[in-house]
């Protein structure tokens, strides 16, 4: 028998997820990355079994997966709330704050999480940190207009800001922004950075993701699926 890709192995917490949550008739929200493709996998098979579901995305990527699993993706203009959203993290910290934005869709992220009563995050157990920052840098998305500057006062927060590229030219996100990950020491006051980079001009949002997390479900060899609760 074949072993399991390790970004497989949190399949079982997308499951449970999904089955604990997601019920007939909801809104729900679908994140990017393959935390949120499994659950999409998921909500597929109970729509196939007979579940109806209003979908909206984050992404242009999750959307075309969702729909080639033939599942329908509706605007999200269209609705005034999101009952669930079911999402991946970077970083799960204390209290549940999150970073959130290594797939490059943090700004679309944050606009569905913050419509959502339940907002609900599927991750290996190992992103589970004491302090925020530590592991990874922070994304930061922000206008291509000036970016440089931008990037100085990022830097001045103590940050080491790094301009995101694929295949030689800088990454642009669906909205046409650039991203910067910001490699700080720690982040132990999340809230409070969060505030100071989101009055810098030209920062479109930043992947700190506070107080916007009802449930993150984890995955580990050792203990399996567990749930975190704040």
């Amino acid at each position: 028998m074949d072993e399991v890709p390790p970004w497989l192995r949190k399949r079982p917490a997308a499951i449970k997820a999904v089955d604990d949550y997601v019920k007939d008739g909801m809104v729900v929200g679908l994140g990017t990355g393959n935390a949120a493709n499994m659950a999409v996998d998921r909500i597929a098979e109970l729509a196939k079994a007979g579940m109806e579901f209003t979908l909206v995305s984050s992404s242009i990527q999750t959307e075309e997966y969702a729909r080639n699993l033939g599942l329908e993706i509706t605007d999200l203009n269209t609705v005034d709330r999101i009952d669930v959203t079911i999402d991946g993290a970077d970083e799960i910290g204390p209290g549940l704050d999150l970073v959130k934005g290594l797939g490059g869709a943090l700004l679309k992220e944050k606009i569905l999480a913050s419509m959502t009563d339940k907002e609900i995050i599927v991750a290996d157990d190992f992103k589970r940190v004491p302090v925020l920052g530590v592991a990874t840098a922070l994304p930061v998305e922000v206008c291509r207009f000036a970016c440089e500057r931008t990037a100085s006062k990022l830097r001045s927060m103590g940050s080491e800001p790094v301009l995101r590229m694929r295949d030689g030219i800088p990454f642009v996100t669906d909205e046409g922004h650039y991203i910067y990950d910001c490699k700080f020491a720690s982040i132990p006051d999340p809230r409070a950075t969060e505030a100071e980079i989101d009055t810098i001009p030209g920062v479109v949002e930043c992947g700190l993701f506070v107080g916007l997390t009802y449930s993150a479900i984890t995955y580990s060899e050792d203990s399996g699926v567990r749930e975190y609760m704040e």
